[in-house]
């Protein structure tokens, strides 16, 4: 291909779809079925309100839309099966359930993913557009939001335990008050604001000091490609940190998938190289909004081949993400 820039692109999925749709791209016989409810039980129109909103709190806990939706369907059918007089506030309630259910769920995956094979990255989504984010007027809140799903922020927050993320998720990002959280996790303000404490120190110490703007963040991405694709080692060595590193989550599908990360400029830089001649024939090469950063989407015909993500800092590129597992890319 040649070192022209790589097409963008604007494709998103709406959370807020009328038609649910499991990951496979199959209709749900289940999930059809309690869309439209019955005349029984609690409305059906008033969970719908609340479903973005569910989801959004369930994927940045779980890091994988495939068991956001998961929980937010039980959460429906928890929702349906409990007397409508006992529910005073349906917000509260539904994000009590939504919260438990992952925090149970995350301890599940947790020890699923001792035996997954190779490095275990969150499941990518498309975000330009989305629902949420389009709805935030505050252009600070909407910046907060975004780096809230980013694929470094999920990284991060994976390094916490399921009660410190919870905390942390419904203080700082859906701006829940202590108390409200201690009630709804059945815990004391107390420890609530203790884990919160521990939560930030812990996430701030490990961000990025200096994060690239969304332009130099996009120019760096669209550079990374180009010298990929032309195979030239000098101007890629150029993009690269000195201690930048690769992360590969293949799932143990994808057989040019690193199974541990690549450290080093140099190291990185001849993997990216040497991965170049595994890209399908003909490909589609394009940038697209994903976790809201722009990101590398490489497709072949109907597919998706993988998924590439950078964190920039000193205007250099600091990591490499690529999400090659098939089934963690049914959502781009």
């Amino acid at each position: 291909m040649s070192g022209k820039a790589i097409p963008s692109r604007a494709t998103l999925v709406s959370l807020r779809s009328p038609h649910w749709r499991t990951l496979s791209g199959r209709r749900s016989a289940t999930r059809c079925l309690c869309y439209r409810g019955s005349k029984a039980g609690n409305s059906v129109e008033s969970f719908e309100t609340y479903r973005p909103y569910l989801f959004s709190i369930a994927y940045r806990m779980l890091g994988s839309a495939m068991d956001a939706e998961d929980m937010v369907q039980e959460t429906y059918l928890r929702y349906q099966a409990t007397p409508p007089q006992t529910i005073h506030s349906l917000k509260a309630y539904l994000t009590t359930i939504l919260t438990r259910l992952c925090m149970d769920q995350l301890q599940l995956a947790r020890r699923k993913r001792e035996l997954y094979v190779g490095p275990w990255l969150p499941e990518p989504i498309l975000t330009a557009d989305t629902d949420e984010l389009a709805d935030t007027v505050d252009p600070e809140k909407h910046v907060e939001m975004e780096e809230s799903v980013s694929m470094a922020f999920l990284v991060l927050l994976e390094q916490l335990q399921p009660f410190e993320r919870a905390v942390f998720l419904l203080r700082e990002v859906f701006a829940y008050e202590f108390a409200e959280i201690a009630t709804m996790l059945g815990k004391s303000e107390a420890a609530c604001r203790r884990s919160f404490s521990r939560a930030k120190l812990h996430l701030q110490e490990h961000r990025p000091r200096f994060p690239a703007s969304p332009q130099i963040h996009r120019q760096l991405l669209n550079r990374y490609l180009q010298a990929v694709q032309t195979g030239e080692m000098a101007p890629l060595m150029n993009l690269l940190s000195e201690d930048v590193t690769l992360w590969a989550d293949g799932g143990g599908k994808v057989k040019q998938a690193a199974l541990h990360p690549i450290r080093g400029r140099d190291a990185v830089a001849r993997f990216s190289l040497g991965t170049r001649r595994f890209w399908p024939d003909n490909p589609l090469v394009e940038l697209a909004e994903v976790n809201g950063q722009a990101a590398c989407i490489i497709r072949t015909g109907d597919s998706v081949f993988s998924v590439l993500t950078i964190e920039v800092e000193h205007e250099q590129i600091q990591t490499i993400r690529v999400i090659a597992n098939p089934e963690k890319l049914v959502h781009v």
